[in-house]
């Protein structure tokens, strides 16, 4: 590489550092995901988009208006081929305070889902009840897993097309059991961005053998329809991200948003469902 490919390869590498520090840092002050004394616990998958969390998490902390510790947890699943030290390795290398859990997940994974069938709900199901154990157990105030814009966008087409639910993957939640507030600190943030930015940082990714290794054609077909949004209409799926944050209740169908129902009437008394079906109304009574 020349000196002048070099040096626009360095000014490459920084603007996009400085735009996920940017939009990671806009992502947290807008839905107030950490807040001063918070003990985060960061989940470390050993993929590309969680290191990156971690890195961004830590380039943060320093300059932060909060104050606010890290600390990365990994669940080791007893995959064939895991290879236990290069997570600790790499994490020791950095000075970050981590746990690594052991629970052989990938065992029960492989006995209750068919040769075949996608893995996905079962094995996300059982590592997310293990880290939300461990974070409850020891008092940490936030889980922040790695999920970022794409994820957040193909979520919400795969509940639109196959469950026909309009919903994808908030920013911020409280989790079912209502013990642990989770929260997604790259939701603004591009796949193909933290892809580039984790090349440049010389991550160790590590592979995965369960659901990592199977392709879910269900997401394949949203991810394939949404890059060619990308090339054919730049701005498209950002477009849609955005929309998530300004919804009109009014404007949809949900009558537990909206209270459709009491529009332009002043009477207490209203026609149920059944009433109209069967013709049981007032008007069909004196007809």
């Amino acid at each position: 590489m020349s000196p002048a490919a070099a040096r626009k390869h360095e000014i490459n590498a920084d603007k996009l550092a400085k735009r996920l520090r940017r939009q990671v840092g806009q992502a947290i002050a807008d839905y107030n995901m950490i807040e001063d004394g918070d003990r985060v616990m960061v989940c470390l998958s050993g993929g590309k988009d969680s290191y990156t969390l971690l890195d961004i998490l830590l380039k943060l902390q320093a300059k932060a208006p909060v104050r606010f510790s890290l600390h990365a947890v990994h669940l080791d699943q007893k995959q064939p081929g895991y290879d236990p030290n290069v997570l600790p390795r790499w994490l020791e290398s950095i000075g970050v305070e981590y746990a690594i859990l052991e629970q052989d997940t990938y065992s029960v994974v492989k006995r209750v889902i068919p040769e075949g069938r996608t893995m996905c709900s079962l094995c996300s199901r059982l590592r997310r009840g293990n880290l939300y154990d461990h974070a409850f157990a020891q008092g940490y105030t936030k889980i922040a897993l790695g999920h970022h814009r794409d994820d957040i966008v193909e979520t919400l087409f795969l509940n639109l097309f196959h469950q026909a639910k309009l919903k994808a993957m908030p920013p911020k939640l409280r989790s079912d059991d209502g013990r642990n507030v989770v929260i997604r600190p790259l939701a603004y943030c591009k796949e193909d961005d933290i892809a580039d930015y984790a090349a440049l940082r010389g991550f160790p990714i590590m592979p995965c053998n369960l659901c990592g290794s199977q392709e879910n054609l269900q997401r394949k077909a949203i991810k394939a329809m949404l890059a060619d949004w990308d090339r054919q209409h730049p701005g498209r799926v950002e477009n849609v991200f955005r929309a998530l944050g300004d919804v009109s209740p009014s404007q949809l169908a949900d009558t537990k948003l909206f209270d459709f129902a009491s529009l332009g009437s002043a009477s207490d008394v209203r026609p149920s469902h059944t009433d109209w079906l069967l013709g049981d109304g007032a008007n069909a009574a004196d007809a």
